[in-house]
């Protein structure tokens, strides 16, 4: 029997490839696989064949712009070229890499349309046919849930894309039927043999329940078992309200899809003032017909007479890759800020809020967005930022790399988005949120955006808490930073 062993390259080798090895464990020996041949910097998926006498290996190059499929022979070591898919923009990577009963197909999931959707090929490498179609997509990383003798089931976004659900195709692609009816979110587990699934199901009103379904063509995602109703112990006691999904259309036609939270005594002939709440990373959505665990948060906002809402740019909306692709090159600037800048001058121009007052916040990619509102615009009067990239150069190569590419081959790029040279021409109030221990967007990026401001003589805010990471976890912490954050609101907004 044999495992599969990675080397990794000395910090400071010239040739920093890491290269891949396969153990015999019975001997302990290994055999070193040269990967040579092929274009890549990355080995970013590793998989054994049914038969356990090959390797199936995904390289990616440093660009991150293609994807090379080789099978390995574990005796041999012989690596065979499969096929090699490219993308204008980066390769998201997959888990969905699938292999069918009958020994002579697999299943990929490719993005080459501007949407993913799932392929069949030989085992030479050879396309066969496309199973799903059309411009919606199948959930990210990883959607093939099983296969039988029949079908693939996965879960995907065809019917809205702020809901996932579970479907099924034929092989040949000229069935697909949806599975579970329910309205709103799915995460889905599929039993061995694919007749059963358990969800793990909310929308955007209803909090978590656990069922089982079948997937007998009788009785097509028919609840079987209950194993968790849904608790609405909270929304009883505090009163909780649930926000309102909607699209608001931008000057270009593009449909973003919102949400708004508004009081149970909503008057529609008073001015509220606004926060908005975003994200903008690719393909990371926040307006979701699933239950929102920042619903707590953005109630106490409410009850403090805050109306709540959520937008989603475009490259975020997890619509498909032909969004994405957008922003590449121009990660975390102009394509996004746009987006939020609509979704703002859309809700000052309803008769219920008031345009002097709207806000704007968001944690991580969030926080870019926000210091690009108050930097590249003029219409929030306040923004909390939270441990926000200031500068992809301070950021992780393998993600900024991806849809940056590297900083000497898009020069112009980096210094486009860096927010370093924009902080002279901050609008609006700011409050700056970090921790001192945060592994992911390093506190570089605060200090060297807090630096521009203090050159600009430009005022702010900042609460920096010590030995925290890029997420606070512990209770007293996202206590005090949330009482900070409406504090703020109540004085600057």
């Amino acid at each position: 029997m044999k495992s599969i062993r990675q080397r990794y390259p000395k910090v400071g080798s010239p040739n920093p490839k890491v290269k891949l090895g396969l153990l015999n464990v019975a001997t302990q020996k290994t055999s070193w696989i040269d990967f040579s041949q092929f274009e890549h910097e990355y080995i970013v998926r590793v998989t054994w064949l049914p038969d356990n006498q090959r390797v199936a290996v995904q390289l990616m190059n440093r660009a991150q712009d293609s994807i090379t499929l080789v099978f390995v022979d574990r005796t041999t070591g012989k690596a065979e070229l499969i096929f090699k898919e490219g993308d204008p923009g980066w390769m998201n990577t997959t888990d969905d890499l699938t292999f069918l009963p009958d020994g002579k197909h697999f299943l990929w999931v490719s993005e080459r349309t501007g949407y993913a959707h799932i392929y069949r090929y030989d085992m030479r490498g050879t396309l066969v046919n496309a199973i799903t179609q059309g411009k919606w997509s199948l959930q990210k990383n990883q959607a093939i849930m099983g296969i039988d003798k029949d079908f693939v089931y996965f879960i995907a976004k065809e019917k809205a894309t702020t809901e996932r659900d579970l479907y099924r195709a034929s092989f040949d692609g000229k069935i697909l039927e949806r599975i579970t009816k329910e309205d709103g979110m799915h995460s889905v587990t599929m039993s061995s043999d694919c007749k059963y699934f358990t969800s793990n199901y909310s929308n955007i009103a209803t909090p978590p329940v656990v069922f089982v379904g079948s997937t007998d063509s009788k009785q097509l995602g028919k609840r079987i078992v209950t194993y968790k109703p849904a608790d609405t112990t909270a929304i009883a006691r505090f009163g909780l309200r649930t926000p309102e999904l909607f699209t608001i259309t931008t000057a270009d036609g593009y449909a973003m899809p919102a949400q708004l939270l508004k009081p149970a005594n909503f008057d529609p002939n008073k001015k509220y003032p606004l926060i908005m709440f975003v994200y903008g990373g690719p393909s990371a959505p926040q307006v979701l017909n699933q239950w929102q665990r920042d619903v707590l948060l953005h109630n106490v906002l409410l009850q403090e007479g805050y109306l709540v809402a959520k937008v989603d740019n475009r490259s975020a909306a997890a619509i498909g890759k032909v969004y994405e692709n957008l922003v590449c090159r121009n990660l975390g600037g102009e394509v996004e800020t746009n987006d939020h800048v609509a979704g703002a001058q859309w809700f000052k121009k309803q008769s219920y809020v008031d345009p002097d007052r709207v806000g704007i916040w968001g944690w991580s990619f969030g926080g870019t967005s926000v210091l690009n509102a108050l930097t590249r615009s003029k219409e929030f009067k306040a923004g909390i930022a939270g441990a926000g990239v200031t500068d992809w150069r301070y950021y992780d190569t393998f993600y900024a790399e991806g849809m940056m590419k590297s900083p000497a081959s898009n020069r112009e790029g980096y210094e486009k988005t860096s927010l370093l040279p924009r902080a002279k021409d901050l609008s609006g109030n700011l409050l700056i949120l970090h921790g001192t221990y945060d592994d992911n967007v390093h506190p570089q990026n605060t200090w060297s955006f807090v630096d521009e401001l203090i050159k600009a003589g430009k005022q702010y805010e900042i609460q920096i808490y010590p030995m925290r990471k890029h997420g606070f976890m512990d209770r007293p912490a996202r206590i005090h930073h949330h009482k900070v954050m409406l504090d703020f609101w109540k004085r600057k907004l």
